[in-house]
């Protein structure tokens, strides 16, 4: 790894806050879970966690349009950025799902994983944007992590780096014979994004909000 790249995999907001530590917190305990239920397995892992990761943008973009209207103001271009950062993730699921091909078991696991997060990060929004926003921060900064590691494997040729599926060669706009190194390394992109726009966006609400909504 050159050191160009070991900047853009350790980019990490440092914990000041209660908010923050929460949100760390949480994320530490389960990365710690994903590493335990799928090792080295980071196709399989790819789907439960992008079901997951498809969650935030779409809860915080309908609730950051709702109290847009509610309060009458500009939501300075979030609302469409979490969105789009939520179809993104669908993206990724859809392409794992083509690479991975999930048992049944995996699959079950992908409904229960979507239903629990989906309502425990509903309520941690409504109890604190901030502190939701700094989570998926976390979050992405793993997802980074994971897909280097990702690489990693492929590189060394203990995963097969086999032809990249359609879906994501005319999604990414990928040449016709990429492979899976191509979709990691644009995956890994996108998940880098995300991570800069919810610490972002964090930020901001840590300025702006009143207390009750910034933990």
């Amino acid at each position: 790894m050159n050191a160009e790249t070991q900047h853009f995999v350790e980019l990490h907001h440092p914990v000041r806050t209660v908010s923050d530590r929460i949100a760390h917190g949480i994320t530490r305990a389960l990365r710690l879970f994903a590493d335990t239920l799928f090792a080295k397995r980071y196709g399989n892992r790819a789907i439960v966690l992008e079901t997951v990761a498809a969650v935030p943008g779409m809860v915080g973009g309908a609730l950051l349009h709702l109290r847009c209207l509610r309060w009458m103001r500009h939501d300075r271009g979030w609302i469409r950025t979490l969105l789009d950062e939520a179809d993104n993730e669908r993206m990724h699921l859809m392409t794992f799902m083509e690479i991975a091909r999930p048992s049944a078991f995996e699959r079950m696991m992908v409904l229960v994983a979507q239903a629990l997060f989906f309502t425990f990060y509903l309520l941690l929004y409504l109890a604190s944007s901030r502190t939701a926003h700094r989570l998926v921060g976390y979050f992405e900064e793993e997802a980074v992590v994971s897909y280097t590691r990702y690489l990693e494997e492929i590189d060394a040729g203990r995963i097969d780096n086999v032809p990249a599926p359609a879906i994501a060669i005319d999604y990414w706009q990928l040449p016709p014979d990429a492979r899976l190194r191509e979709v990691v390394i644009a995956v890994r992109q996108d998940e880098a994004g995300h991570r800069d726009v919810n610490h972002a966006i964090a930020a901001q609400h840590a300025r702006t909000v009143p207390v009750t909504d910034a933990l």
